[in-house]
C-alpha cells in the first residue's frame, strides 16, 4: 500500500488539478469518487412504519429471496448483519413468512433528500451483448480495453478520514502525478493501451453504451458467448452525451434516451466520434466467467435482473435491502418491489437516487433505455444497526 505525508499528497492532487490533458478542452479532474464504504447519514434516513411502506403488502417477497442471499454472502462477517443473516436458514418459502422475516428482523427508513422531499430520479441499466472478435478485422474494428499498466489508482482511505470515499487516478510522468489519458486520447492512440485489447466489436456506440452500464456480453464469430465486465476508469466523470445533444438543440428532451441517441448517432456518422469525446471518463474491462448468473455490481456478487439496484452508497448501505416504489417506464402503472442495493454507477449520486437492473438482451435495454420515472425509497436495516448521529 502507498503512503504518503501530508505534503506529498497535496502536491499529488496539486498536480492532476493544474496538468491539463490536450484535447478536447474539459476539465482535466484525476481525483474521481468512488465507491464510498457504507456509511449512512442519519438525516437522509426517517425511521417509518410498515404500513407506510407503500406497495409492501402487495409484493411477493420470495421474489426477491435469491437477490437477498447474495447479499449475505457478502455481508454476513459484519456484526451488524450476522443475525439476519443466520436466520435466513431454513425459511419457508411463502410471501407471507418471508414477509414475516422482514418485519420481524429489520426498521424501514425512508430515504429524504436534502429538501426534506421524499421523491427522486429512477433510471434504468441493463447488460448489453455486442458482436466481437478476439481479432481485429474490417467488421470488427473498435477496440474494447483491459486496464492499462501505467493506469496508476492510489487509495487516499489511509491517510485522512475525509479522504476515504476518494482515489487518486493518473499517470507518472517523471516524478510527477498527472491526470490519465481522457476518452479522445485513448481512442486516438496516445495512451499505450495497444497489447490491452480484450476484444474488437463492430459498432462504436454499442460500446460507448457498454461502458455507461459497466458490464456485458460479446458474441464471437462462432456463437460463443464471452462475459466482460468493469475493471477500472480513467479517473473523469461521467458527462451525459444525451443532455448533451438536448443543449445542442440535436434532440427533444423526451427523445434523449439511449434509443434517440443510437438514432441520432445512424444518422449523423461525421459527428458522432466529436459526440462521444464530450464524455471523457473512460472505462476498462475484464473477462468474468461465463458460469456467473450474472453480471457482478459492485458488492461483488451476481446482480439478478428486476431486483438488484444500483444506489449511492453515502446514503444507502451496499447489499441492504431497499422497497422501491416508481411505476413502469413510460407508464402510470405501479412498479413496487424489494430490491437489493448490489451495485453503484458514475451518474448514480444523490440520496432517493436509484439505477434499476432490468437484465440482459434487447428487451432489457429497451426498458432500461426509456425509464426515467419518480419515485421513492425505502431501506430496511437489521434492527439495532449503528446509525450515526445527526450532526
Amino acid at each position: 500500500m502507498l503512503r504518503f505525508s501530508s505534503w506529498v499528497l497535496l502536491a499529488l492532487l496539486s498536480a492532476c488539478a493544474t496538468v491539463p490533458p490536450p484535447a478536447p478542452p474539459v476539465s482535466p479532474v484525476a481525483v474521481a469518487p468512488v465507491v464510498p464504504p457504507p456509511v449512512v447519514t442519519a438525516p437522509a434516513l426517517q425511521a417509518a412504519a410498515w404500513n407506510a411502506v407503500s406497495g409492501w403488502n402487495e409484493d411477493n417477497p420470495a421474489q426477491a429471496w435469491d437477490a437477498f442471499l447474495q447479499s449475505c454472502a457478502a455481508l454476513k462477517q459484519q456484526p451488524a448483519w450476522q443475525g439476519v443473516c443466520s436466520a435466513t436458514a431454513d425459511q419457508p418459502m411463502q410471501p407471507e413468512a418471508l414477509r414475516r422475516f422482514f418485519e420481524e428482523n429489520f426498521i424501514p427508513y425512508q430515504v429524504v433528500n436534502p429538501d426534506s422531499s421524499s421523491e427522486g430520479m429512477i433510471t434504468g441499466y441493463y447488460e448489453p451483448l455486442l458482436n466481437g472478435s478476439r481479432t481485429r478485422s474490417s467488421r470488427y474494428r473498435f477496440p474494447l480495453y483491459s486496464a492499462p499498466s501505467d493506469l496508476l489508482v492510489i487509495d487516499l482511505s489511509s491517510v485522512y478520514p475525509e479522504l476515504k470515499s476518494m482515489r487518486l487516478r493518473g499517470r507518472l510522468q517523471g516524478n510527477r502525478v498527472i491526470p490519465y489519458y481522457n476518452r479522445a486520447e485513448i481512442e486516438s492512440g496516445a495512451a499505450p493501451v495497444k497489447g490491452h485489447e480484450l476484444f474488437w466489436v463492430d459498432d462504436a456506440v454499442d460500446l460507448f453504451f457498454l461502458q455507461i452500464q459497466g458490464s456485458g456480453k460479446v458474441r464471437l464469430p462462432n456463437g460463443e458467448m464471452m462475459r466482460i465486465g468493469y475493471a477500472d476508469q480513467n479517473g473523469y466523470p461521467y458527462k451525459s452525451i444525451g443532455k448533451t445533444l438536448v443543449e445542442r438543440g440535436e434532440l427533444t428532451l423526451d427523445k434523449a434516451s439511449m434509443q434517440g441517441i443510437k438514432a441520432w448517432a445512424r444518422r449523423n456518422p461525421g459527428k458522432l466520434t466529436e459526440l462521444l469525446n464530450v464524455n471523457a471518463s473512460y472505462v476498462f474491462f475484464r473477462e468474468l466467467p461465463n458460469q456467473l448468473s450474472g453480471p457482478l455490481g459492485a458488492l461483488g456478487v451476481p446482480l439478478t435482473a428486476g431486483r438488484s439496484l444500483a444506489i449511492d452508497p453515502r446514503t444507502i448501505p451496499l447489499g441492504a435491502p431497499v422497497f422501491l416504489s416508481t411505476t413502469w417506464p413510460n407508464e402510470s402503472r405501479p412498479l413496487q418491489r424489494l430490491m437489493l442495493a448490489q451495485d453503484t454507477g458514475g451518474a448514480i449520486k444523490g440520496t432517493v437516487r436509484a439505477d434499476f437492473f432490468w437484465g440482459f438482451g434487447n428487451d432489457a435495454g429497451k426498458q432500461a433505455g426509456s425509464m426515467k420515472q419518480q419515485g421513492r425509497m425505502w431501506v430496511l436495516l437489521p434492527r439495532g444497526y449503528p446509525l450515526p448521529q445527526a450532526q
